[in-house]
């Protein structure tokens, strides 16, 4: 599965692991994806979305539907 954001499609990024002798080797930061219920066109739909977005309010989620007994 790929890491990356519905919304503004920030991905992974990519740097060095470096070790206190100095060896430099790759590695990979990926970022906080939640999955998070949103309301997308109408519809309510599970996506995958970075915390600064959710943060930002830029994820609208359902309301909590009432019951009535």
């Amino acid at each position: 599965m790929a890491q990356r954001c519905d919304l503004c499609g920030k991905g992974p990024q990519f740097g060095n692991r470096v070790s206190h002798a100095h060896n430099v080797t790759h590695r990979r930061f990926n970022p906080n994806l939640q999955k998070v219920r949103a309301v997308t066109g109408g519809t309510q739909k599970r996506v995958k979305v970075c915390t600064r977005c959710l943060r930002s309010g830029k994820v609208t989620k359902p309301t909590a539907q009432r019951k009535t007994a």
